[in-house]
């Protein structure tokens, strides 16, 4: 019987050498599952999960073994082939639907195949053992490791049998669909296998069997029509081998590409490497075109330490401790007389002024936080608005979820920095003392002088007493003692006068230093609550996209 010459069992594309090897790749695929954890799609996290548990459990099984799946329609003729290629009658065969309603395993070599068999899950009544060369002409080839499958059909009216080729399809490392001259077209097996396994060209191979009944020239015409037919559904450079399964020599090209196969043991990871590439195809919307940026750029930095400064108030907070270092220094370099009128008159502006301040400064940390929220909630937007702007979706709305990461406990966060930024309210700076001593100095020789000047008037002018002393009985001394007392209250309101000046300098200054030292308070908080969970998030990004493009690589 004539057959069609089998092509050589394709090589990958390139190397594995030069490509990322299989181990990279998984470990990749599992950082990206979980760096996708609510963040990706979940039925896609599931499937590379699923995917990743499967890869897991067929790499601690045995190597030495290749997984060869024989799938096609009823009628197809694959039970035969199954025996024929076997050399035993071990799977029925007929024309009635269905025939084979478990797979059926021939093995090639028992040792270390049991795990193998468990976890495919075929059943013991359905194992078969065979020896290990059985090429008629070749007798130095082998289909030792070679696990040899009969599947259920896959239109079959049964369910349950459907399913079951569904469920090998997924662990088989080589698959082998059969058809037949009359249905090779099937629609069925296009649009359920053939469309969706389209990228598992390198571990699929396409038989035609039953070309017994057509002449030379027709199996060429189908071979030519089922290669058109399979490259227009994306299966790129489809292998196909002509089979008969009523002669030994009918099956002979296809026992060669399985021994070729099984030789090269490097069907299994060709496998799960396109299984692995097919997936990283899935996350590829996930990755988005252009550079992300890797880090928030200046603009948007400053932009957000300037709006959470705003919100926490800190202008109005340094402003209002410049008006209470003014009326602090006021109470120790003021001129004591001027106060004690202050005092007894009562000035209710300085009053309020005072209950104003203190109210402010307590507001800044107590005062009602739904009002800094939204400032914070808006601050918050902003650093994420030119950030986000190339993300795909779903990285985008991680990026912001980031931003918000700790939103409920920045005001607090905010009140608690500038609280230990601003200084202890009691602190008095040392000169504010040694004016505070010289102007009472100057008050008690005031004093002292209009004392004298009322002994002097007592004593000299009007003779109450005999004088103790020519210093108290010199009426002569009055002008002198006089000018001395408006020279000390001139010294001490020119004194008062000076102080203020330098106060409001220093005010000023005061004023500046607690709102920079709030300011870099603001922006700790900024850099550890806000700017690096977004830097993490964008990091995480592009650690996925970098894994991303290591599952395609080809």
């Amino acid at each position: 019987m004539t057959t069609s010459a089998p092509p050589p069992v394709a090589a990958p594309p390139q190397d594995l050498a030069d490509v990322p090897g299989l181990t990279a790749r998984l470990d990749a695929l599992d950082r990206i599952t979980t760096a996708g954890a609510s963040r990706l799609d979940a039925a896609l996290l599931d499937d590379a999960a699923v995917l990743l548990d499967r890869a897991g459990q067929r790499l601690r099984l045995s190597g030495d073994h290749t997984v060869v799946t024989l799938a096609g329609g009823t009628g197809s003729g694959k039970s035969s082939l199954f025996n024929a290629l076997c050399g035993l009658e071990l799977s029925p065969t007929g024309m009635r639907r269905p025939m084979t309603s478990r797979a059926h395993a021939c093995v090639w070599g028992l040792d270390g195949a049991g795990p193998l068999l468990d976890w495919l899950d075929v059943d013991k009544r359905h194992r078969y053992a065979r020896a290990s060369a059985l090429d008629l002409q070749r007798a130095d080839d082998s289909l030792q490791g070679l696990v040899l499958l009969d599947l259920p059909d896959h239109d079959s009216i049964q369910a349950m049998h459907r399913a079951e080729v569904d469920r090998f399809v997924t662990v088989a490392d080589l698959l082998i669909w059969v058809v037949d001259p009359q249905k090779y077209a099937d629609a069925a097996l296009h649009r359920n296998y053939i469309v969706p396994f389209a990228k598992h060209a390198g571990v699929t191979l396409i038989v035609l069997n039953q070309i017994d009944r057509l002449a030379p020239d027709e199996v060429a015409e189908c071979v030519t029509d089922l290669r058109r037919l399979l490259e227009a559904e994306g299966l790129a450079k489809p292998r196909i081998v002509t089979t008969s399964a009523v002669s030994e020599e009918g099956v002979r090209g296809l026992r060669e590409v399985l021994v070729d196969t099984v030789a090269a043991r490097q069907v299994r990871s060709d496998r799960l490497l396109v299984d692995v590439a097919d997936i990283g195809e899935r996350f590829a919307p996930y990755k988005g075109d252009g550079e992300p940026p890797t880090a928030v750029d200046d603009a948007h930095r400053d932009g957000l330490k300037r709006a959470l400064t705003d919100a926490a108030g800190a202008p109005a907070v340094a402003e209002a401790m410049e008006s209470a270092y003014e009326l602090r220094a006021a109470d120790f370099i003021g001129w004591p007389v001027l106060s004690l009128v202050a005092r007894l008159r009562s000035d209710p502006l300085r009053r309020m002024r005072l209950g104003e301040l203190r109210e402010e400064l307590r507001g800044a940390f107590t005062g009602p936080v739904g009002a800094q929220q939204g400032e914070v909630d808006t601050a918050l937007l902003d650093v994420t608005d030119g950030i986000v702007a190339g993300l795909p979706p779903a990285w985008a709305r991680s990026v912001r979820a980031a931003a918000r990461r700790h939103a409920a406990d920045l005001p607090e966060e905010l009140g608690e920095a500038m609280k230990e930024a601003l200084p202890d309210f009691n602190q008095v700076p040392r000169w504010w003392w040694l004016v505070k001593t010289w102007q009472y100095f100057l008050v008690l020789v005031s004093v002292l002088g209009l004392a004298w000047i009322g002994l002097l008037v007592a004593y000299g002018a009007l003779h109450v007493a005999k004088a103790p002393s020519g210093w108290l009985g010199e009426t002569g001394l009055i002008p002198y003692v006089a000018v001395l007392v408006v020279c000390t209250l001139g010294m001490g309101w020119l004194t008062t006068a000076t102080c203020r000046n330098l106060v409001a300098l220093s005010s000023a200054r005061h004023g500046e230093r607690m709102e920079r030292h709030m300011r870099d308070r603001i922006a700790t908080v900024a850099e550890q609550k806000v700017l690096e969970p977004i830097t993490e998030e964008l990091a995480l990004y592009a650690a996925f996209r970098d894994d991303v493009d290591l599952l395609r690589a080809t």
